[in-house]
């Protein structure tokens, strides 16, 4: 079963089916950049997970803030169409992307040969919001409600870890196909739980009234061990043929993050201004949230410890959803940051 999930993740008809790029000129940078003046320009692609949200903001404002230009890179920034991120990344259609820890391990287990070059968030700012007025007070009261599934193989084991640790019987948790608003399942009472990500629908829901109980994953660690979440990841083939090209990739990108973390609202400004379908009043808020996140007590921004990943890794397989030989120390590196060369 989770091998024919990892297949169908993975192997998808290899063209970019009417991607939505977000390219456009970058400012006037801040600060002296590392490029050279008449160097030429290296086109890179880097592909989102998904389409873009607040978690991108440090991409978004690498490329506003000229930190690309000065590393000597045009980058477009290619919102994924009919293939993934991983894919179009392991199959040389994109040079970097957006992935998960989670998804990147059982790719690694099934010899994908992809890699973890940075954490954009030092913590897993995900969890599962009720439907307030449940009379939810720990995971353990989520038996005998309905979780709205998106069908990943993660789901049901971290449900079922979470509601057993906290002392409760998972087995009575009924599992429903989710759509894509997944507030809106809460909301039109289609489902009690969905799983979420706060930096995006926590704020979401506050902005338009829907109450929400929010359980954050990162606060229940001896259930479920914390992870990275997003990633960074390149094949590789990039990192042993471009070494050069994947350290100014993310010097530009570390960059970005940084000055996220240093002017969260004028950070906001620029994601809003690049996504004009966002909620600019929504990103006032969540990027301040998010900036809080994205080094914490790490060496520097896009840090990764071989034990996080070990240690996720270990409750996959003991929850049966890791098969085939993984090796942490392969799957990630912090080489190509620019604390580390």
């Amino acid at each position: 079963m989770v091998r024919m999930f990892v297949f169908r993740v993975f192997v998808m008809v290899c063209a970019l089916a009417a991607p939505v790029v977000y390219a456009g000129g970058a400012a006037e940078s801040d600060a002296a950049g590392a490029g050279d003046a008449g160097a030429p320009v290296q086109q890179v692609t880097c592909m989102l997970d998904w389409v873009p949200n607040v978690n991108h903001v440090g991409i978004f404002v690498a490329q506003d803030r000229g930190f690309f230009a000065d590393e000597g890179l045009a980058v477009d920034i290619i919102q994924p169409g009919e293939v993934a991120a991983n894919a179009a990344v392991a199959s040389g259609r994109a040079d970097f992307g957006v992935g998960f820890q989670e998804n990147l391990t059982l790719l690694r287990a099934d010899d994908v040969p992809l890699v973890s070059i940075a954490a954009m968030l030092q913590t897993n700012t995900s969890g599962f919001a009720v439907r307030a007025g449940e009379g939810v007070e720990t995971p353990a009261d989520f038996a005998g409600l309905t979780y709205g599934t998106f069908q990943s193989p993660f789901e049901e084991p971290t449900l079922t870890s979470l509601v057993e640790a906290a002392g409760g019987d998972a087995s009575g948790i009924e599992y429903v196909p989710a759509g894509s608003e997944l507030l809106a399942m809460l909301q039109q009472e289609r489902a009690d739980i969905v799983w979420i990500y706060y930096g995006t629908q926590g704020f979401q829901a506050e902005r338009v009234g829907i109450d929400i109980d929010y359980f954050p994953l990162n606060e229940y660690p001896d259930a479920v061990p914390d992870y990275y979440t997003p990633v960074i990841i390149a094949s590789e083939s990039m990192l042993a043929d471009n070494p050069e090209l994947t350290r100014a990739f993310l010097a530009a990108l570390s960059r970005g993050h940084r000055y996220v973390v240093d002017h969260p609202q004028e950070s906001a400004r620029i994601l809003a201004e690049a996504v004009p379908e966002l909620n600019a009043e929504q990103l006032g808020k969540s990027v301040p949230w998010l900036a809080q996140r994205m080094v914490m007590d790490a060496p520097e921004w896009g840090y990764q410890e071989v034990s996080v990943w070990r240690e996720y890794a270990a409750w996959m397989r003991d929850v049966g959803v890791l098969e085939g030989e993984f090796d942490p120390s392969s799957a990630m590196t912090n080489a190509f940051l620019p604390g580390q060369q």
